[in-house]
C-alpha cells in the first residue's frame, strides 16, 4: 500500500503567534516538506492546484519538477489537477515532460476543484463543471494514447492531426486517479476507464465514502476492468499527533478553530466525531485509519493532510517523524496481513519505476533509475 501526504498550499496565519509566512516562505516550506517525507519513507508527496488566495500551489509541475531533482524515490502527484479549467492538450504536454524529468515518477488526479471563480478566470462556466470534466479527459486519455489525433469537442477548437509532445515516457502514460467527493458522475468515468478513484473523506462521514467507493467498485467491474475488489481505490485524511492525545488536541485547537477551510464551524469534537479528522495519539490515528477498510475494503493509497491551518514548517516536520517511524511501519504490516491474494497492493507504477524497486527489493538498496535502466548517478553522468 502507498501511504503519503497531499498539501492544499495555504498560506494562513498562525492563529498562536499572529505570523503569515510569506507566500516565498509557504513554498520553500513545500518542498521541505516533500524531501521530509521521502527521508521517513513514505511513497508519495502530492499537491493541490489553487489560483486564488490564499493559496500558492498555481504551477503543480513547477513545484513537482523541483522536487523531482532534489528526491530519489518519491511518487510525485498532485491532488488536484484542473481538469475543467485546463486545456487539456497542456495537461498531456505538462506531464509527459515532468514524466521524462521524473523518470516515471509522476502520477496525478483530476479534479474539478471547490474554488467557483477559477471557472470565469480561465473562460469556463461552472454550470458545465462535469461535462468539461468528461469531454476534456476524453481529450487527455486519447492524447497520451494516439500519436496523432483528430478531435472535435464542444469547450474547445477542434484537432486536426495533432501530435502531443513529448510522448510519455516509454508510451506508458502517466496513471490518473479521479478526484471526488460528492458526484458520482466523476466515480463512473473513473469506472469507465479503468482509472483510480480517489475520495477525500476529510470533510464528510465515512457513511458517504462508503457509497461513493461501492458505487466506483460496482461500475469499474461493470465495465470489465476486474473484480470490485481489484479496483484501484485511494483516501484522503487529516491527522494531528502528539505522545499524549490530550496535548495534541489542546495543540491542534486554535489552528481547527482558525483554518480557512472549516474554522468557525462545528467544534473540533465534533469535526472528528462526524469526519476521518483524528487528533490524538499515533495508535489512536492507527486504529482510525485501519477502520477506513471496514469502511471500503482494501484499498491502495492513503494520503495524509498535515500542513495547513497556518501549522509552523517545524511541527509539520514533527508530525512527519511520528507518521513515517510510529504509524506508516505499522500500517503497512497490517493492511498487508489484511489484504487477500489478487487484489492490487498499491496504485499501478510505471514500468521504469516498477523495475528499479523490483530489482532494489532483491539487491536490499535504494536507487531510482532511468529508462534505460541506469541509476541517477549513471544518468546524471550520461547527461
Amino acid at each position: 500500500m502507498q501511504f503519503g501526504i497531499f498539501t492544499v498550499g495555504d498560506v494562513t496565519t498562525d492563529p498562536t503567534n499572529g505570523r503569515t509566512p510569506s507566500e516565498h516562505e509557504r513554498i520553500k516550506a513545500t518542498v521541505a516538506i516533500a524531501r521530509k517525507a521521502e527521508e521517513v519513507g513514505l511513497d508519495v508527496f502530492a499537491t493541490g492546484e489553487h489560483h486564488n488566495p490564499p493559496f500558492v500551489p498555481s504551477s503543480p509541475t513547477t513545484l513537482l519538477g523541483h522536487i523531482a531533482a532534489r528526491t530519489e524515490n518519491l511518487i510525485l502527484s498532485t491532488s488536484t489537477t484542473l481538469i475543467t479549467t485546463n486545456d487539456p492538450v497542456k495537461i498531456a504536454e505538462d506531464y509527459a515532460y515532468l514524466q521524462h524529468l521524473a523518470d516515471g515518477r509522476v502520477d496525478l488526479m483530476m479534479g474539478r476543484g471547490n474554488t467557483g471563480p477559477v471557472y470565469p478566470w480561465f473562460g469556463k462556466d461552472i454550470r458545465q463543471g462535469i461535462p468539461l470534466a468528461v469531454e476534456n479527459y476524453a481529450l487527455l486519455h486519447r492524447l497520451w494514447r494516439e500519436d496523432v489525433v483528430d478531435w472535435e469537442g464542444k469547450f474547445r477548437t477542434p484537432l486536426q492531426s495533432f501530435t502531443a509532445t513529448p510522448r510519455p515516457l516509454d508510451g506508458v502514460p502517466p496513471f490518473v486517479w479521479h478526484g471526488s467527493i460528492r458526484s458520482p458522475e466523476i466515480a463512473e468515468q473513473a469506472a469507465y476507464y479503468g482509472d483510480g478513484f480517489f475520495h477525500n473523506n476529510i470533510f464528510w462521514p465515512m457513511s458517504h465514502t462508503r457509497k461513493m467507493v461501492g458505487l466506483y467498485r460496482q461500475r469499474y467491474a461493470h465495465y470489465g476492468h476486474g473484480t470490485p475488489e481489484q479496483a484501484i481505490v485511494g483516501l484522503g485524511g487529516q491527522v494531528f499527533m502528539r505522545k499524549n492525545s490530550q496535548d495534541a488536541v489542546t495543540e491542534f485547537r486554535p489552528y481547527f478553530d482558525n483554518a480557512p477551510v472549516y474554522g468557525h464551524g462545528p467544534s473540533l469534537e465534533d469535526f472528528t466525531e462526524q469526519t476521518p479528522l483524528t487528533v490524538g495519539s499515533p495508535q489512536q490515528v492507527i486504529e482510525r485509519t485501519l477502520g477506513f477498510r471496514d469502511a471500503v475494503g482494501d484499498y491502495q493509497r492513503q494520503l495524509f493532510l498535515m500542513d495547513h491551518a497556518g501549522l509552523p514548517l517545524k511541527t509539520v516536520l514533527e508530525q512527519l517523524d511520528i507518521l513515517g517511524e510510529e504509524v506508516v511501519p505499522v500500517l503497512r504490516k497490517e493492511f498487508a496481513a489484511l489484504r487477500p491474494a489478487g487484489v492490487p497492493e498499491s496504485a499501478p507504477l510505471h514500468p521504469a519505476v516498477a523495475a528499479v524497486r523490483s530489482r532494489d527489493a532483491k539487491t536490499g538498496t535504494t536507487t531510482t533509475g532511468d529508462t534505460n535502466g541506469n541509476t541517477n548517478e549513471n544518468a546524471k553522468e550520461a547527461a
